[in-house]
C-alpha cells in the first residue's frame, strides 16, 4: 500500500514539477515539451498493450477476448464522452490563449478543469496496474503517465499568467490538477483490490483510456509545432524502452 501511495504522489507530483518548469521557461520552445510528450506516448503505448491489455486477456479466462475488447471500447468511449463535455489540451490551447494577453479567463479555467477531469482516468489506469500484482509493470505504467504530466503541467502556466491569474493561484491550480491523479490512482487500486473479479475488465478499460489519450491527444499535440520527425523517433524510443523494461523485469 505504501508503494501505491508513493507512486500516486509521484504521478500527481509530476504535474507540479511540470508547472515549476513552466514558470522558469514561460516562453520556451514547444520542441522540448513535444519530445518529452512523444517519449511518454511511446512508453504509454507499450505499457497499455504489454501491461494492461495482454494481462486482461490472460486473466479473462474463457471469455477473455470479449472482456478485453469490451473494456478497451468502454474506456475509450468514456473519455470520448468526457471530451465532448469538456474538450482537452489541443482543443482548447490555441491563439486566443497562447498568444494574446487579454485571454478570456473563463476559457483558461475551462482549460485547467479539462486537464483535471482527464487526469482522473489516467490516475485510475496507474492504480489498476498495481491490481494486476505485477509491480514492475505497474511502476512503468505510472512512469509513462508521470512523464506525460510534465509537459501537461508546463502548458498550464503561461495561459493562466497571460489571463491575469496571480502566480500563487496559478501554482495552486496546477497542484489541484495533480491531486486529481493521486485520487484516481487510489480509486483504481482499491476498486480492483476489493473486487478482483473486475480485474480483466478494469485492465482493458485502463488500456482503452490510455490508447485514446495517446491517439486523440498526445500524438496530435506533438505534431502541432513542426516537431513531427523528432516526436516520431521519441515515441519509438519510449516504446522500445518500455519493451526492454518488460523483457528484463519480466
Amino acid at each position: 500500500m505504501e508503494l501505491v501511495l508513493l507512486t500516486a504522489l509521484g504521478v500527481g507530483g509530476a504535474t507540479v514539477i511540470g508547472s515549476l518548469i513552466g514558470f522558469i521557461f514561460k516562453k520556451a520552445s514547444h520542441k522540448f515539451s513535444d519530445i518529452v510528450l512523444a517519449f511518454a506516448a511511446g512508453v504509454m503505448l507499450a505499457a497499455a498493450v504489454l501491461g494492461l491489455i495482454l494481462p486482461s486477456l490472460e486473466y479473462g479466462g474463457k471469455y477473455g477476448l470479449l472482456i478485453t475488447i469490451a473494456g478497451i471500447f468502454v474506456g475509450a468511449l468514456c473519455l470520448n464522452l468526457i471530451d465532448k463535455l469538456v474538450p482537452h489540451l489541443h482543443k482548447l490551447v490555441g491563439p486566443d490563449i497562447e498568444e494574446h494577453h487579454n485571454a478570456n479567463l473563463s476559457k483558461v479555467l475551462l482549460f485547467v478543469t479539462a486537464i483535471a477531469i482527464h487526469n482522473l482516468p489516467e490516475g485510475i489506469a496507474a492504480g489498476v496496474g498495481f491490481g494486476s500484482g505485477n509491480t514492475s509493470q505497474a511502476l512503468v505504467i505510472a512512469g509513462g503517465i508521470a512523464l506525460q504530466n510534465i509537459p501537461e503541467g508546463m502548458v498550464i502556466i503561461a495561459p493562466m499568467l497571460a489571463a491575469g491569474v496571480t502566480p500563487r493561484k496559478t501554482f495552486v491550480c496546477a497542484m489541484l490538477t495533480g491531486l486529481v491523479e493521486v485520487v484516481g490512482t487510489l480509486i483504481g487500486y482499491f476498486a480492483v483490490s476489493l473486487a478482483s473479479s473486475i480485474l480483466p475488465f478494469a485492465l482493458a478499460f485502463a488500456g482503452g483510456t490510455m490508447l485514446y489519450v495517446i491517439s486523440d491527444e498526445m500524438i496530435p499535440e506533438t505534431h502541432a509545432h513542426g516537431s513531427e520527425r523528432g516526436a516520431t523517433y521519441a515515441l519509438l524510443v519510449g516504446f522500445c524502452v518500455m519493451l526492454v523494461s518488460d523483457v528484463l523485469l519480466g
